[in-house]
């Protein structure tokens, strides 16, 4: 596996897919090529951004498949295939099974709307106003068996403001999103980000 060689896994719009790709044609992806696009929606939009791309796709639908883990044989098998070496999830809405997990060990990466470990699962933003809380914020993790439970590799704070709504709290968090996520893809492509046991440490370039 060539840990350059990167496959993005998303289900909706594809906001930080297209994040990706901007910073992967200005060079801000260090040795990083996306090579793939997997998706458990072929009708989502993501799916036409990969496309306009000219980024080949993986496109199945879980329902199609007799059991999660038989779905994400297949996902495996392809990505074997393309020889990819680090997996990004952007807005991927699938609990990952060990049948992927086992051989991509150290090699998945998400991005969350919280600081975590505060805030985690669905509707980390309304958690956060709902509780209260003046700061915020976007974590980049390696993904395990867990909800948002993998090691941290990279966090930047966000202030809540008064007035904030979901919506303008999410705007400013998605900005963020959109400079921490290549920042860490790149710095993982380049070899620069290493992990022993819980602990994450990312060499400057």
């Amino acid at each position: 596996m060539e840990q350059s060689r990167i496959a993005v896994f998303a289900s909706g719009q594809g906001s930080n897919f297209a994040t990706l790709i901007e910073a992967q044609n200005a060079g801000r992806l260090g040795a990083g090529r996306i090579e793939l696009l997997v998706s458990d929606r072929p009708e989502a939009p993501v799916a036409q951004r990969a496309a306009d791309a000219g980024i080949p796709s993986l496109l199945l639908r879980p329902k199609e498949f007799a059991s999660r883990e038989l779905y994400e044989v297949e996902i495996v098998a392809e990505l074997q295939r393309r020889e990819i070496g680090l997996i990004v999830l952007a807005g991927y809405m699938r609990l990952i099974t060990p049948t992927l997990l086992e051989p991509y060990a150290g090699r998945i990466i998400n991005i969350h709307p919280s600081l975590l470990p505060a805030f985690a699962g669905k509707d980390a933003i309304g958690q956060a106003l709902d509780y209260g809380v003046k700061l915020t914020g976007v974590t980049v993790h390696f993904v395990d068996g867990g909800m948002d439970t993998g090691p941290v590799i990279a966090q930047r704070s966000v202030s809540v403001e008064e007035n904030d709504t979901p919506e303008s709290l999410a705007e400013r968090i998605h900005q963020v999103e959109y400079e921490l996520y290549p920042e860490v893809v790149g710095a993982f492509a380049d070899g620069r980000i290493t992990l022993q046991g819980r602990i994450s440490t990312t060499r400057d370039k």
